[in-house]
């Protein structure tokens, strides 16, 4: 039998069980008859708050409430040609860096209505083409890419769909479309001028095997290059990183080259294993050993010795790319200057060099 759902008798709604007995979802009509409204006022308001009046907004709100009403987002996607889910994909989910930059993301996309669906690449370029296509299929209004190294195939595809793109966490002269974050090359080189300011040449690199740290080591030897020194001796992870490949990549780089004077990590997980390699071998740092790390975390500033590392604002990276999108949803003309946003970055000092 019929259930009653708690409403004035003239704007009452029932909902109906199937012959499974399985209770029918709460309809649009169903909420602008409880509501004594219009359909289109319920649509509205789900979609276009700021059009109707306040009391008619909070009567139609409340109903959805009252009511347990679930937007049916692929019907009305249909219907207006926005999904309003926004897909990002991430390398990891394991690096505080990258959960960081979507936290960012959503805070400034989730009070425009807007929703963030993610997907982890493992650091397999394969795999995120299948993403991106996977995204493509669900009909999302934009994508959100991590690096800007692509496959020529799905840079090729996503321009000539033009679905708003944005590359982030590096920056490029040709994005697909628009591109948010930092040299990461510019950072390797500044972290190199660091070490020659205080006269330490021989150099040694622990990182990913990945797009932008091998452009981090890329910006090192430069650097390096430019001051007369040789190349960094470098040893190179397979991804994601931690604390404890930092301290067997460290371990493994000093037993080959005893007397280099710095390490630079190209993350501070990394750098903390490194600062651990050091302790456990009676190391003093940076007297014996400059070591210098990359992101800013938490944990920098709390290690022993503090860490010196290159602070990268992560979180603005997402509120960046974020105000990006919302400028492209709302048909504003992108300028040539919008198309690239350094967001920077910065040396932080510390006693670890």
């Amino acid at each position: 039998m019929a259930k009653r759902i708690g409403a004035p008798a003239a704007t009452s709604v029932s909902s109906s069980s199937s012959a499974s007995g399985l209770r029918q979802p709460v309809r649009m009509s169903d909420v602008a008859q409880a509501a004594g409204v219009a359909r289109v006022t319920v649509s509205r308001a789900l979609n276009y708050p700021e059009t109707l009046a306040p009391a008619t907004l909070a009567k139609v709100l409340d109903t959805i409430r009252r009511l347990g009403y679930v937007p049916d987002l692929t019907a009305g996607s249909l219907a207006s040609a926005r999904s309003r889910i926004v897909g990002a994909i991430v390398p990891t989910l394991s690096n505080s860096w990258y959960a960081d930059t979507m936290e960012g993301l959503a805070a400034v996309l989730g009070p425009s209505g807007y929703h963030l669906m993610l997907a982890q690449s493992n650091y397999h370029p394969r795999a995120e083409a299948g993403l991106v296509d996977a995204f493509l299929g669900r009909r999302v209004d934009a994508i959100v890419l991590t690096g800007v190294t692509r496959d020529r195939g799905v840079r090729g595809k996503l321009r000539k769909l033009g679905l708003p793109v944005i590359e982030t966490w590096d920056l490029t002269d040709s994005p697909i479309d628009t591109v948010v974050g930092f040299s990461n090359t510019g950072a390797g080189q500044a972290v190199a001028a660091y070490f020659g300011s205080r006269a330490r040449l021989r150099i040694g690199f622990i990182g990913a095997r990945e797009e932008r740290s091998l452009k981090r080591l890329a910006g090192l030897n430069r650097g390096l290059a430019a001051l007369g020194a040789q190349p960094a001796h470098a040893e190179l992870l397979h991804p994601p990183s931690s604390i404890a490949l930092g301290a067997q990549a460290a371990n493994s780089l000093l037993r080959k080259q005893p007397d280099i004077q710095g390490v630079f990590c190209s993350n501070d997980s990394l750098a903390a294993g490194a600062l651990l390699e050091c302790r456990r071998r009676g190391w003093d740092v940076p007297g014996r050993l400059a070591v210098i790390g990359f992101s800013d975390l938490a944990m920098a500033e709390a290690s022993y010795p503090p860490l010196t590392t290159v602070r990268v604002q992560a979180r603005e990276i997402g509120r960046q790319t974020a105000q990006a999108l919302l400028r492209r949803f709302g048909g504003e003309p992108r300028a040539r200057h919008q198309r690239i946003l350094d967001v920077g970055f910065e040396i932080i000092e510390r006693e670890s060099a």
